[in-house]
């Protein structure tokens, strides 16, 4: 049994009802949407962020058909930014296996991630779940000023921690926090409580990121997206904002020159990583990881009774900062 599958025990049922009801949410009439929209579902990962949604509702309560309609629309949204922001990236690889746009082209695609987006709307629409559109919609906003603020980014070798994480909780966490926020608005209506959980997702999410940072100067590139793939699109991330902070102005000059290269060789992308290594960058990122997943856990204490819920949301938490791709 893997570490997932563990982490599932408590909500075993409620994920596996769950596949049922995402694919019924998709369903089509539309030959070619159903076989793109097919391909999709097969390729479906960890599925985390359902998890987030599922185990945050047993924390609290008696997960419901609100949760149900939580998973959906955050999955539904999920997939929608994960073809959107291939086309975007110009990448033909996800998850291992060949993305939509590879398959289908950039047209097809931003139909599907449209669609697919659409149909999140409607379901939260059509169950009268408004809370939870509110939620979602909030994410998406925020997911979109982040994608904008980083292409603005791309480029400047020199951006500041604060630029940094300003990105990453509008991009990355506001999503994470939206399962957590949603999974707690689908068996309460205490608003204090709603926005504690948004902000523990919030401090998740983050985490979650900074590892995959960390993850793209360590992964063997076998799976996924391959090791230095943030240095060929010119992204700037923790662990080499750290390491410029420590470098001499003229490692600064040296790295700027070859950061800044429309095509960088293996050899130059590997200058850079040994460069975030030699100068404690990884580490550094690292400890700020710890320290930001140790705060979210730290939040969750209060519910640290005899809960199975609260147990696999922890090791969840865990799992986002143990994870190697």
């Amino acid at each position: 049994m893997s570490q997932l599958d563990k982490i599932k025990a408590p909500i075993r049922e409620e994920m596996h009802a769950f596949e049922s009801y995402f694919r019924d949410s998709m369903k089509t009439s539309i030959p070619l949407l159903n076989v793109v929209l097919n391909y999709v579902v097969r390729r479906k990962g960890k599925q985390m962020r359902p998890m987030f949604v599922f185990l945050t509702a047993r924390m609290l309560g008696e997960i419901n058909s609100s949760t149900y309609t939580a998973a959906s629309l955050i999955e539904l949204l999920h997939n929608a930014t994960l073809i959107h922001d291939d086309v975007v990236d110009k990448s033909y690889r996800r998850r291992g296996h060949f993305s939509i746009n590879a398959l289908w082209k950039s047209k097809i695609s931003v139909l599907v991630g449209d669609y697919l987006l659409s149909r999140g709307l409607l379901l939260a629409v059509r169950n009268k779940e408004y809370d939870l559109l509110e939620i979602v919609s909030n994410a998406v906003q925020e997911m979109s000023e982040g994608e904008l603020i980083q292409v603005r980014n791309t480029r400047k070798v020199y951006i500041s921690e604060e630029d940094y994480f300003k990105v990453v909780r509008k991009k990355t966490a506001s999503l994470i926090a939206s399962c957590t926020a949603c999974g707690a608005r689908s068996v309460t209506r205490d608003e204090e409580i709603i926005e504690k959980l948004r902000a523990v997702g919030e401090k998740i999410g983050i985490a979650f990121q900074i590892k995959d940072d960390l993850l793209d100067y360590e992964r063997s590139g076998t799976i996924g997206k391959p090791a230095g793939n943030d240095i060929k699109e010119k992204k700037v991330t923790l662990p080499l904002i750290y390491a410029l902070n420590k470098a001499s102005d003229k490692e600064k000059k040296e790295l700027k020159r070859i950061f800044n290269r429309s095509k960088k060789n293996g050899q130059e992308v590997s200058r850079i990583i040994e460069f975030v290594r030699r100068h404690d960058g990884l580490n550094m990122a690292r400890q700020t990881m710890e320290r930001i997943k140790d705060e979210a856990l730290q939040m969750l204490g209060p519910y640290a009774t005899n809960n199975p819920g609260y147990n696999s949301l922890v090791d969840l938490v865990e799992f986002t900062v143990q994870r190697n791709k």
